[in-house]
């Protein structure tokens, strides 16, 4: 027993560890810091091991690479003779051009010659993508444009003021970030609108439902009476708000019923314009809809999907897909498709199928499967055999036929001359938050991709909660301790401090790996705006209800849950020029009851994370 124990303490210690736990009472006592990321949903792009943890093995450095985008840009030049091609980048909607690489739709000259000078004219330039597309979809890099701040804002607003087609208004698909709710960019709707464009009908969408655990029964209709309420503060109500949905355009959730009501409003709609804020999902839904039965069964193979990236404001101009006519016989063919997909249980799905849903059962607690009820069928390819190109002496080379340039498909005048579009429009850009201020990195680790696994803490007066550098919460006066739940991304720290230490602790660690995010050390810091507080006075109502949320601009929020009429006062803070909201009532009021048993000695309690839902798949009883 005494051989074995030093070689099972050799595999435990390779294992990940936990986040450091003090003995019992020895923080609060002597006024040590946690931290606690929990490394279960660190990122795995980080080689640190949590500090006090055990060491690692040393890896040899990594090869630097040079930056992809400065290559890029130093191998594609740009040519300022050569005019626009009046051809749109079938990513982001971007007149392509070679001219200037500071603005939007740039492709190296080099590149843009060889696609424009065949025998198709500019009309090779069909479905390329622009330098900045390319980058941001095969190596996640951000190209920064020239753009004016209300560039954004024009263009849709153009869109929305084009003469109405087949005697109709448009209808327009407004999507919603239900993290970020109150929405800032809804109350500015009606201001785009104006009173000269005659919309057929508005109909609003709550998307990322998959990030949010079910904090109790019945949480997808609290949800959904927070969006409705969010809309008649927006004064959006009566005739043009058609309906509220809640959806995942990242996991399927819900996708098959908001195609289902959009095809309801053919008849008195015209075409459809996909709105919303920044890093709503626009895109990603846009992409969600050209694989369904909402789009003409051609159209997935003649559109390009448009580019999807965390980075605020991907898409640049318009991109549109034909709308498929719902006409009776196609609706009942689609009902009897989900009829049939309804009773299936998830044994009867094929490996592939499994595989894919376990893929977005890891990406969020509510999936929904979205299929295809029309689908064109593609013929076989002919493979061209010719046996001279084949036969050659043994003093020939063998011969190689030129390869044969694949014919790009395109719409029959026939099937777009009275098609209604729905339209993907540019962000619009959201004033006063906090992603404005962060750099590609930073922004891939704020903005949460998986499903939030909340992180609750009780803390007593006198105690500072950051979350990483971007946000802090100081518990000023109380009676009792609180409990303090962080929704946010895994991948950003929350770290637990006391009062007196907390402005020194942010001046050491803040912009380290300590607080993570900003990252760049003490010059990224010169430049990042300093945190501003804001005292907040809340009134507990129970154990286990929250009576606020504290929301850090688009950082995350925390949820305060307090003894009943017992009284706080805290001070939060987010960095100048942001925006901090108050929400009352809460959009989780009962996240702090999803939670494990509390870590010993600290002020945390260890995380638990809800299973996942499948929408239309029927469940199985297990005995």
């Amino acid at each position: 027993m005494h051989r074995l124990a030093p070689a099972l303490l050799a595999r435990l210690a390779r294992g990940r560890p936990w986040a450091p736990v003090p003995r019992r009472g020895a923080a609060a006592a002597s006024g040590e810091e946690e931290l606690f990321v929990f490394p279960e949903y660190e990122p795995e792009l980080s080689d640190a091991a949590a500090p006090g943890a055990a060491p690692r093995r040393e890896r040899p450095p990594r090869r630097e690479r040079p930056p992809v985008a400065a290559a890029a840009a130093a191998a594609g030049r740009p040519d300022p003779s050569v005019p626009p091609s009046g051809v749109s980048c079938s990513g982001c909607g971007a007149e392509l051009q070679c001219r200037d690489g500071a603005v939007p739709g740039f492709v190296p000259a080099e590149k843009y010659r060889s696609l424009s000078e065949g025998p198709a004219g500019a009309a090779g330039l069909r479905g390329a993508v622009c330098q900045r597309c390319w980058l941001l979809a095969h190596h996640g890099r951000v190209l920064r444009l020239q753009l004016p701040p209300e560039q954004h804002r024009r263009v849709v607003s153009a869109a929305l003021r084009r003469p109405p087609r087949h005697g109709r208004g448009p209808l327009l698909l407004y999507l919603l970030d239900v993290l970020e709710l109150p929405d800032p960019v809804l109350p500015q709707l009606s201001g785009l609108l104006g009173p000269d464009v005659p919309v057929a009908g508005l109909l609003v969408a709550g998307n990322k439902v998959d990030l949010l655990p079910a904090d109790s029964p019945g949480h997808l209709g609290r949800l959904r009476r927070w969006v409705a309420a969010a809309c008649a503060g927006a004064g959006l109500r009566g005739a043009p708000l058609v309906d509220v949905r809640l959806v995942s355009a990242k996991t399927g959730y819900g996708l098959e019923g908001l195609v289902s009501r959009l095809q309801r409003s053919w008849r008195c709609a015209g075409d459809v314009y996909l709105l919303g804020a920044t890093n709503s999902g626009k895109s990603t839904l846009f992409n969600a809809l050209l694989r369904s039965d909402y789009c003409k069964s051609r159209a997935p193979d003649i559109v390009d999907r448009a580019t999807v990236s965390h980075w605020p404001g991907t898409t640049l101009n318009l991109l549109k897909f034909p709308i498929i006519n719902p006409t009776c016989d196609r609706i009942f063919r689609r009902q009897e498709r989900l009829r049939q997909e309804a009773t299936k249980t998830e044994d009867q799905l094929s490996s592939e199928e499994k595989k894919y849903l376990n893929h977005l059962k890891k990406q969020g607690y509510l999936v929904g499967r979205v299929g295809r009820t029309f689908q064109q069928q593609k013929s076989s390819p002919v493979v061209d055999f010719d046996p001279d190109m084949l036969s050659y002496s043994i003093d020939e080379d063998p011969r190689h036929s030129p390869k044969k340039c694949e014919e790009r498909e395109e719409f029959t005048y026939n099937e777009v001359k009275d098609a209604r579009w729905c339209f993907d429009t540019p962000g619009i850009v959201k004033e006063n938050c906090v992603l404005n201020l962060l750099t590609e990195k930073e922004v891939k680790l704020v903005l949460p991709t998986q499903a939030i696994v909340p992180r609750t803490f009780i803390l007593k007066p006198g105690m500072v909660l950051f979350l990483a550098a971007l946000g802090r919460v100081d518990y000023l006066e109380g009676e009792k301790p609180a409990w303090f739940s962080v929704v946010a991304s895994n991948l950003l720290p929350v770290h637990i401090s006391i009062l007196s230490k907390a402005d020194a602790t942010y001046e050491k660690h803040a912009g380290q790996e300590l607080l993570k995010v900003p990252m760049g050390g003490e010059e990224r810091m010169k430049e990042f705006p300093p945190l501003v507080p804001q005292d907040i006075t809340l009134k507990g109502i129970g154990t286990t209800e929250a009576v606020a949320d504290i929301k850090l601009s688009s950082a995350g929020w925390v949820a305060v849950t307090a003894h009943a009429e017992e009284k706080l006062l805290l001070r939060a803070y987010t960095p100048k020029g942001t925006t901090l909201v108050v929400r009352e009532p809460p959009l989780l009021p009962y996240i702090s009851t999803i939670r494990g048993a509390r870590i010993a000695g600290t002020a945390a309690y260890r995380t638990r994370k809800p299973p996942s839902l499948v929408e239309n798949l029927k469940t199985t009883e297990r005995r």
